[in-house]
């Protein structure tokens, strides 16, 4: 897979959440947003909201480190121009995610403790 630049940048949910509704129109935090570079050549932007990861990681009794290597995973796919609007797209994502998270010593995200 080819070598993907970008920024991570750790934000406020209040931030997420304002980007969410002007770019999504969701009125509402999410995990993780991803934008693609502005001109060939620079780097994408992935920004998490920290609130959001850090709680998140505590409801699924998951390490903050392995939620947020996963959604860093998560959003250079994103940049690499995969989704997960249809389910067999989700499921290759979701496949793609952990193997990627397996070489860096992470367990499987998908898997329910």
């Amino acid at each position: 897979m080819a070598q993907v630049h970008a920024e991570v940048v750790l934000t406020s949910d209040r931030v997420i959440r304002r980007l969410n509704l002007r770019d999504r129109r969701q009125n509402k935090p999410t995990n993780v947003l991803t934008y693609p570079p502005v001109k060939p050549g620079l780097s994408g932007t992935i920004l998490l909201a920290f609130g959001t990861v850090r709680r998140e990681g505590i409801l699924m009794n998951k390490k903050f480190f392995h939620h947020f290597a996963h959604l860093v995973v998560h959003g250079a796919l994103h940049l690499r121009g995969f989704d997960h609007d249809r389910a067999g797209a989700a499921r290759r994502m979701e496949m793609i995610e952990t193997r990627l998270l397996h070489r860096l010593g992470i367990p499987d995200p998908w898997k329910r403790i």
